[in-house]
C-alpha cells in the first residue's frame, strides 16, 4: 500500500489551510451547515408532526434517498460541464444559491410530500455545486496535504453543524420556553416554533453565498496534455472505478444519520432538546477527528485510513443494534464521529489521486453520482427493513455491507500516479 508523505511545498499548515480558496471554500460550508443544520436534527419531529403515527421512517427513507439519489445525478453532469467550460465558481454559486432558498421554505410545509419535494431542490443544488467545488478545493492542495486540505474543508462543515442546532435550540428556547427543556410542549406551539426556526435559516444561507459570490477566485483546472492524433484518449482508470465500486457498497449500507436520531427518539423518549444536544454531540466529534484523521490518512496512505474508518462503521453499526441506554448511545456516537475523520478527507484526497487535473470534476462527479445513487436504497430500504424486521436487523444489514465494502477496497490497486 502506498504511503503519501506529509508536506507542504513552499509554506507551513497555517499557508495551506488559512488562505485562499481553501479558506474561504471552506468558511461558505460552515456557514451553509449552520444553516441547514438549524432544521436537520428537528426534520424527524417535524415530519412525524405532518404524517400519520408510524409512518415517519418511511417518509424519511424516502426523503433521503430521493434527494440524494436526485443530487448524484445533477453531480456526474455539473463535473463533466466543470471540466469542459474549465470553469467552476459559477455552478458552485449556482449551487449554494438553490440551496439558501429552499430549505426556509420547508417552514410552509403542509404536510410529509412538501418536506420531501423541497429537500429534493435542496440537494439539486447540493448536486450543482459539490463536484466543482471539490476540484477547487482539489486544485489548491499541495499533493502531499491532500486529505488534510479536504478534512480541514469537513472541519468548518461540521463546525457549522456544532453551532447549527445550538442556535436552534436558542431560538427554541425564546419560542417555547422552558417547555422546550421539559418536552412537554404541545404539539401545535411545537410545530410553529419549528417553523419559525426553519424560516430564519435563511440568514446564515445568504450569508455563505454572499461570502462565495466575494471571497472565492475561479481557479482554471489545468488543460489536458497534448496528444498524437492517433493516440487513444486518456479516460479514468479501471482502478478508479473499482475504488468507486467499493464505495458504492459501503453506501448501501450507509443510510441516513437521521435515522439516529429517530431511534433514540423512540427508543429512550427523547425530546427536541436532547435530539439536538446529540446532534450537536456527534458533529463536535466530527470536527475533533477530521484534522488528525486527515494527516494520517496523508501519513499512512488513503486506502489504510478508509479501511480502519469503514471497520470502526460496522462495528459501531453493531454496536447501536444492541444498546439498552441512552448513556450506551451517546458515547457510541461519540466513537462513530472518529469513522468521518478517517474517512471523509481520504475518500476525497483518493479521487483527486486517481484523477489528472483536466478530468478532476469529472472524476468527483463519476464518485458522487455512484456513492449518491446508492443513497436511494440505502435510506428506503434501511426504513422498510426498521419498519418490518426492527431497527436492530437494519443497522445489522448495514454494518455487513461495510465489511463487504472494506474487503472490496482492500483488492483495488493504488493509483499510478498520486502526486498528480
Amino acid at each position: 500500500m502506498q504511503a503519501v508523505q506529509v508536506s507542504a511545498p513552499g509554506g507551513s499548515l497555517r499557508a495551506t489551510l488559512l488562505r485562499g480558496n481553501v479558506l474561504w471554500v471552506s468558511m461558505v460550508s460552515l456557514w451553509t451547515d449552520l444553516a441547514s443544520e438549524m432544521m436537520n436534527p428537528l426534520l424527524p419531529i417535524f415530519v412525524a408532526g405532518l404524517v400519520p403515527v408510524g409512518a415517519a421512517p418511511i417518509v424519511l427513507g424516502a426523503m433521503e434517498g430521493l434527494a440524494e439519489a436526485s443530487a448524484s445525478v445533477v453531480k456526474l453532469v455539473s463535473g463533466r460541464l466543470s471540466d469542459r467550460l474549465g470553469k467552476r465558481k459559477a455552478l458552485v454559486l449556482w449551487g449554494y444559491g438553490l440551496s439558501s432558498l429552499a430549505r426556509p421554505a420547508m417552514a410552509l410545509a403542509l404536510a410529509g410530500w412538501h418536506v420531501v419535494g423541497l429537500k429534493f431542490i435542496d440537494r439539486i443544488g447540493k448536486g450543482l455545486r459539490t463536484s466543482p467545488r471539490d476540484a477547487l478545493l482539489a486544485d489548491a492542495a499541495p499533493p502531499g496535504q491532500r486529505a488534510l486540505v479536504f478534512s480541514f474543508h469537513r472541519a468548518m462543515d461540521h463546525t457549522g453543524a456544532v453551532l447549527g442546532p445550538l442556535v436552534a435550540l436558542g431560538l427554541l428556547y425564546l419560542l417555547l420556553g422552558r417547555a422546550v427543556w421539559r418536552g412537554d410542549a404541545a404539539v401545535g406551539d411545537e410545530m410553529d416554533a419549528l417553523r419559525v426556526v426553519f424560516a430564519l435559516g435563511l440568514v446564515p444561507g445568504l450569508a455563505a453565498v454572499l461570502m462565495l459570490a466575494l471571497g472565492v477566485r475561479e481557479q482554471a483546472p489545468a488543460p489536458a496534455p497534448v496528444r498524437k492524433v492517433d493516440a487513444p484518449v486518456e479516460g479514468l482508470s479501471p482502478r478508479f472505478y473499482g475504488f468507486v465500486a467499493a464505495a458504492t457498497t459501503f453506501s448501501l449500507g450507509n443510510s441516513s444519520d437521521l435515522f439516529l436520531l429517530l431511534f433514540a427518539r423512540e427508543r429512550f423518549g427523547l425530546g427536541a432538546l436532547q435530539l439536538v444536544l446529540l446532534w450537536s454531540g456527534l458533529h463536535v466529534a466530527k470536527v475533533i477527528c477530521s484534522l488528525p484523521g486527515g494527516a494520517l490518512a496523508d501519513r499512512v496512505g488513503r486506502r489504510a485510513a478508509i479501511l480502519l474508518g469503514w471497520g470502526l462503521y460496522a462495528l459501531c453499526y453493531l454496536g447501536f443494534a444492541l444498546v439498552d441506554s441512552l448513556a450506551q448511545f451517546a458515547g457510541l456516537l461519540a466513537v462513530y464521529g472518529l469513522y468521518y475523520g478517517l474517512t471523509e478527507g481520504a475518500l476525497k484526497a483518493l479521487v483527486t489521486d486517481f484523477t489528472a487535473p483536466h478530468q478532476r470534476a469529472s472524476g468527483f462527479g463519476v464518485f458522487h453520482a455512484a456513492v449518491g445513487l446508492a443513497a436511494l436504497p440505502a435510506s428506503l430500504l434501511f426504513g422498510l427493513f426498521w419498519a418490518e424486521l426492527g431497527a436492530q436487523t437494519a443497522f445489522t444489514i448495514g454494518a455487513g455491507l461495510a465489511g463487504a465494502a472494506a474487503l472490496m477496497l482492500a483488492l483495488v490497486g493504488p493509483p499510478a500516479r498520486p502526486g498528480w
